[in-house]
C-alpha cells in the first residue's frame, strides 16, 4: 500500500526543476509515490520530467493538454493519489534529505488529520524562516478554534498548501480539493475549509520545505489580471463561511482578512494600468457586498492610511458591470 503520495505541479519551470527533483530523490521511500503534473509546459521542462519519471522510485507522470493553472494541476494529482497520506510541493521548490519520512512521522504520532509546519523562505541567497502562526508544538489542536481570534495573525493566514500533510480521509471527505481554475490565491478557501470541516490538526517545528520566492514566471511577481482571482478566492471564503454554523463568530476573521489583503494590493503599484483599474473596481463591489458592521469594525482596526484608502474605495459609485458581478 501507498503511504505518501507527494503531488508536484510544473510548468515552464526548467531552470528550477532539477533541484526539485533532486530533492525528491533524496525523499524516496518503497511506500512513497510522487505523482509529477506538467501543466501543458512550453519550455524544456517536459523532457526534464520524462527523465525523472524513469529515474526516480515511484514518480508517474500526468500531462494536461491545456493549462489550467495551480489549483488544477494540484485537483489532477488529487484525483491520483492512492496514499494513506497525501502532501503537495510547487515545481521550483525542494526539500531537504530525509524531510517527507520525519513528516509522515510526525502526523503518525500525533494520530490527527493534518499537520502544519514551517518553512524556509528563500530570495536569491537569503534565507528566512516562516513559522506557523500557533506557538502550541505537537500537540493535537481544534482547527475551527484556531481561526480566531479574529485581531490577530492565525493559522488560517497560513495557507501554504505544502507546509503540512494530510490523511486520506479529509480527500474522501472532499476537503482537499482546490477551486478549479483559480490562478491566484487558491489556497485561501482551501485552507479555511480545511480549519472549518476538518477534526483535528497538530503543529510541529520541523523544517524541511525551501520556498523559493521571487520567481520570475511565479504569478506573485507578475502583474497581470491573473492576480485579480484573489479577488474570487475571498469571495467564496465569505460565501462559505457565511454559511457555516458559526457565521456570526468565523466572518469578522474572513472580512478583516479580506481588507487587508484588498488594500496590499491596492497599495502594491505592480499592476498594469488597465489591470490597476479593474483591481479598484472590483475591490470597491467586493467592499459593498461585506456585512456593514463587520466591515466596519475591520476599518475602524486597520491603521489610518489603509482605513481611508478603503472607506474612500467603498463609497465609489458602482458600474453597472460592477453590480452584476
Amino acid at each position: 500500500m501507498v503511504k505518501l503520495s507527494v503531488i508536484v505541479p510544473f510548468f515552464n519551470v526548467q531552470s528550477y526543476a532539477p533541484d526539485t527533483l533532486r530533492s525528491l530523490r533524496r525523499n524516496t521511500r518503497a511506500d512513497f509515490e510522487f505523482i509529477l503534473v506538467d501543466d501543458c509546459s512550453t519550455d524544456g521542462t517536459p523532457e526534464i520530467l520524462e527523465r525523472a519519471a524513469r529515474e526516480i522510485p515511484g514518480a508517474v507522470l500526468i500531462r494536461h493538454e491545456n493549462n489550467g493553472g495551480l489549483a488544477t494541476a494540484r485537483n489532477t494529482g488529487l484525483d491520483a493519489a492512492s496514499g494513506e497520506y497525501v502532501t503537495f510541493l510547487d515545481g521550483d521548490d525542494w526539500l531537504a534529505p530525509g524531510y517527507y519520512p520525519e513528516l509522515l512521522a510526525a502526523i503518525e504520532g500525533l494520530g490527527c488529520d493534518f499537520v502544519r509546519t514551517d518553512h524556509v523562505q528563500c530570495t536569491a541567497r537569503a534565507r528566512t524562516l516562516a513559522r506557523v502562526p500557533d506557538g502550541r508544538r505537537g500537540v493535537v489542536l481544534d482547527p475551527r478554534e484556531a481561526i480566531l481570534p479574529a485581531e490577530r495573525t492565525t493559522s488560517v493566514d497560513y495557507a501554504y498548501a505544502w507546509a503540512g500533510v494530510y490523511h486520506r480521509r479529509l480527500l474522501d471527505r472532499g476537503l482537499l480539493h482546490f477551486p478549479d481554475g483559480l490562478r491566484t490565491a487558491e489556497d485561501r478557501p482551501w485552507i479555511w475549509r480545511l480549519h472549518r470541516e476538518a477534526d483535528s490538526f497538530g503543529v510541529v517545528g520541523l523544517l524541511g520545505v525551501f520556498y523559493r520566492r521571487g520567481v520570475a514566471s511565479s504569478l506573485t511577481q507578475i502583474g497581470d489580471v491573473r492576480q485579480l482571482d484573489f479577488l474570487h478566492a475571498f469571495d467564496r471564503v465569505l460565501a462559505e463561511t457565511g454559511q457555516d454554523r458559526q457565521a456570526d463568530r468565523l466572518l469578522p476573521k474572513a472580512v478583516r482578512t479580506y481588507c487587508a489583503i484588498i488594500a496590499h494590493h491596492l497599495a502594491s503599484g505592480r499592476f498594469e494600468p488597465h489591470v490597476e483599474r479593474r483591481l479598484r473596481q472590483l475591490s470597491a463591489a467586493a467592499l459593498k457586498r461585506m456585512p456593514e458592521g463587520m466591515l466596519r469594525e475591520a476599518l475602524d482596526s486597520m491603521d489610518s492610511e489603509r482605513a481611508t484608502r478603503l472607506r474612500r474605495l467603498r463609497r465609489r459609485p458602482l458600474t453597472v458591470d460592477q453590480e452584476a458581478a
